[in-house]
């Protein structure tokens, strides 16, 4: 199982002594995240400063980019990685793409769909000249020598997207290369809608499910003693009322045995009450959706909870500081060990 390091974009002088951090203290590769900072960016200083490190964009929003855009980006990211980049994409919201981006978002599992297969027909132009791609939302069909990448010295790039709803499951396991499962993904979640619906999809396009790699994010909560946990425990109280105060994933927290709980945040969230949001978010619910543990029991509960179903598992919060990111790393070697 590969284990991998989340991380918000930084600024750009920055990235690189995280980069060779996070190489040396063992992990498999690094994922950035959105937000303010753009994704592929990052990965591009990090590319240089750690060679050998594998690269994902856990997600980077399709939409307001072109598919050929993205492509080319991805393109170059997998040519300075040695084909260790992993393209992941993701919807975002209405409101951001719309109101922030200024960009289409009809039917947005279906335009995600094409685009994937566009951002592949354009991989295949790179390689043979010949750009052929015709779908419901884009039609890419004109490449000329001189704005084509050309060819590279290695395999395409995995396209990788963020689903949760079973459509957007099945639509993965059809046509990308791996899932990003998100944050509330617990294992429950994981063996009801994930493992079933990624392999309808994979059946559909005649391939195995093995074929399509899956991406878990996780929270820790470490520490041998409850002293070290709490300020961790806190944190994660606050970052599941986060996720959880979006509607469509309200059907995560109910499945799970905590019905009504969306709806309780929301209304805190609506009435700016931030503390209140973290408050409908009790022990029980941190037990279900993280995982705590003294630090010599990390690698086997995170095994326990994750082997045989996990490709890759993401640490949400192994960077927070120096020493607990080595001593997260010593857990990811370990769990890099164990033969899948």
């Amino acid at each position: 199982m590969h284990i991998d390091v989340m991380t918000t974009p930084q600024p750009l002088e920055k990235i690189g002594d995280l980069a060779r951090r996070t190489q040396a203290f063992g992990f498999s590769g690094l994922l950035f995240t959105e937000t303010g900072r753009t994704a592929y960016l990052n990965a591009a200083v990090a590319s240089q400063c750690a060679p050998g490190l594998d690269l994902l964009t856990g997600v980077a929003v399709a939409f307001p980019r072109s598919p050929f855009v993205t492509a080319a980006t991805a393109w170059e990211l997998q040519e300075a990685t040695g084909g260790r980049f992993r393209l992941g994409l993701g919807t975002q919201v209405r409101t951001h793409v719309v109101r922030r981006y200024g960009a289409a978002f009809d039917r947005p599992g279906p335009r995600l769909r094409d685009y994937v297969l566009a951002v592949k027909a354009c991989f295949a132009a790179f390689r043979t000249g010949t750009l052929d791609h015709h779908g419901e939302f884009y039609d890419l069909d004109f490449l000329t020598p001189q704005w084509s990448a050309g060819p590279i010295d290695a395999p395409d790039p995995s396209v990788d997207v963020a689903a949760v709803n079973p459509w957007m499951l099945r639509m993965a396991g059809e046509v990308a290369d791996g899932l990003h499962v998100h944050p509330l993904g617990e294992p429950g979640y994981i063996a009801r809608h994930v493992v079933p619906n990624v392999a309808a999809g994979a059946a559909k396009s005649g391939r195995s499910p093995s074929e399509v790699a899956v991406i878990v994010p996780v929270m820790t909560i470490v520490g041998d003693t409850d002293e070290e946990r709490h300020n961790e425990r806190e944190l994660v109280r606050a970052s599941l009322s986060f996720y959880g105060s979006t509607p469509n994933y309200a059907f995560i927290w109910d499945e799970a045995g905590f019905e009504g709980t969306t709806a309780r945040i929301r209304e805190k969230q609506k009435a700016g009450d931030f503390a209140g949001m973290a408050d409908q978010i009790t022990d029980d619910h941190i037990a279900a959706f993280a995982t705590e543990s003294t630090w010599d029991g990390l690698a086997g509960a995170l095994g326990e909870k994750y082997a045989g179903v996990a490709t890759r598992l993401v640490l949400y919060n192994a960077a927070s500081d120096l020493e607990r990111f080595e001593r997260y790393g010593a857990v990811a070697r370990a769990m890099s060990a164990v033969p899948d």
